[in-house]
């Protein structure tokens, strides 16, 4: 039983630090988004690192992306900036990706 119980444990190890990684590299990637939408919007310096860190807070108001993308895309429309909504969702895979090589190497 103790071989069971050890193997449950192992499992349930596992997941929360996969859980955490995925915490991680998510908020990395809002951050780098904020950031580059920060520099489309003409921030620099501290505004931009404001703004990138209002954009990880916004991910705390409901699970997924969307509401990350709603605050991005309610800020390009108020800053008549010409972003897509297409061309965020690119950045932000391609963030993504970028995020998780930075939290791996840590």
């Amino acid at each position: 039983m103790t071989a069971m119980n050890d193997r449950e444990k192992a499992f349930e190890n596992k997941f929360a630090h996969d859980a955490d990684l995925q915490f991680k590299v998510n908020a990395r990637r809002n951050k780098l988004l904020g950031l580059w939408i920060a520099g489309k919007l003409g921030k620099t310096g501290a505004d931009a690192e404001a703004y990138a860190k209002e954009v990880v807070m916004s991910d705390f108001e409901k699970p997924g992306f969307e509401d990350v993308l709603h605050k991005i895309k309610n800020d390009v429309t108020a800053a008549r900036a010409n972003i897509s909504k297409e061309e965020i969702c690119a950045a932000a895979e391609r963030l993504l990706a970028e995020a998780k090589a930075q939290v791996m190497a840590e």
